[in-house]
């Protein structure tokens, strides 16, 4: 399966060659990775080369010449590669009260435009993006199953191992037993996750980097999630129903209760498994659908472009 964001052949009959686009995002954060193959959806005319946290091609372009760089939640990378003279567009994704400072061309925060609470706050100007939503909107008719989305990236291991025996087996299995089959995927710690869930054949467990999510909920007839941007994104644009997982972490615990001021999602609850009608009514009703156009990948992608093009007039 090719992954959005992956590096392309040149088109048939090209005669010169593309501009290209590096693209660094942080493969453990369930939000960066995401946001990263959903702009880069919007890029496909330009040659993209993907270098994951960390990687010698982030760490100073390796050699690699590029027109211009999206870095999805990696201060670090973002500055290094300023610093190199590439111009960056970077991409924090997340809520918090404070954004890092970062050196880029153009700083943009991933944060649905209807969510209560205060905006991040930055030193340097940062734009909205609203909601970074999938390309593809739909979902399959003859969906089935349940997709368990688990994000783990700020949990140590003891706790994520705890968390997996005592809230996503339980759940997990449940949801199988209801649904047909369940298929959990994660961010960090998917190997610990797959030892917790190899004893059941109808659970799979895939690393969120392997797969492509978005499709994965358009073929799935429920969804439970850790509350991630990911998560309320796919729900929101599709219209979909969605239960949370109790949050592990802080981080996820905000992000649950300001999505609660806005609309009621419920909480699974591992001693009582999944909603007896997994595919009923959306909880999206409520939400203010002028507060966010859903088209922040868009937005950015152009950013990207612009930096592609004219470096210096961004």
């Amino acid at each position: 399966m090719q992954q959005s964001g992956q590096p392309r052949p040149p088109h048939p009959g090209s005669t010169g060659a593309r501009r290209r686009v590096l693209l660094v995002d942080r493969p453990g954060r369930l939000d960066s990775l995401t946001a990263r193959r959903r702009i880069a959806a919007h890029l496909a005319e330009l040659e993209l080369v993907y270098a994951a946290e960390g990687g010698p091609v982030a760490r100073g372009l390796g050699g690699l010449s590029a027109d211009a760089a999206l870095v999805c939640d990696d201060p670090v990378a973002a500055g290094e590669l300023s610093g190199a003279g590439l111009p960056v567009v970077h991409v924090h994704s997340g809520h918090a009260a404070t954004l890092p400072p970062v050196t880029a061309a153009g700083r943009y925060a991933h944060r649905p435009g209807w969510l209560p609470g205060p905006a991040p706050a930055s030193e340097v100007p940062v734009r909205p993006a609203g909601v970074i939503a999938p390309a593809r909107l739909g979902r399959d008719r003859a969906r089935s199953g349940c997709l368990l989305l688990l994000s783990a990236w700020e949990a140590a291991e003891d706790e994520l191992r705890a968390y997996v025996t005592e809230v996503a087996r339980p759940l997990a299995r449940e949801a199988a037993r209801r649904t047909g089959s369940c298929t959990v995927v994660c961010d960090a710690g998917h190997e610990r996750v797959r030892e917790v869930l190899a004893p059941y054949a109808e659970v799979r467990v895939h690393r969120a980097a392997d797969v492509d999510v978005d499709a994965l909920h358009a073929a799935a007839g429920a969804f439970l999630a850790s509350p991630t941007l990911t998560a309320v994104s796919l729900a929101q644009t599709r219209r979909a129903p969605l239960a949370f997982l109790p949050p592990l972490g802080p981080h996820q615990d905000d992000l649950a209760r300001r999505v609660r001021r806005a609309t009621p999602i419920p909480t699974a609850d591992p001693a009582e498994g999944i909603a007896e009608d997994p595919a009923g009514p959306a909880p999206w009703a409520g939400v203010d659908p002028a507060a966010d156009d859903l088209r922040g990948a868009q937005r950015i992608a152009r950013a990207v472009r612009q930096l592609v093009l004219a470096p210096t007039g961004f």
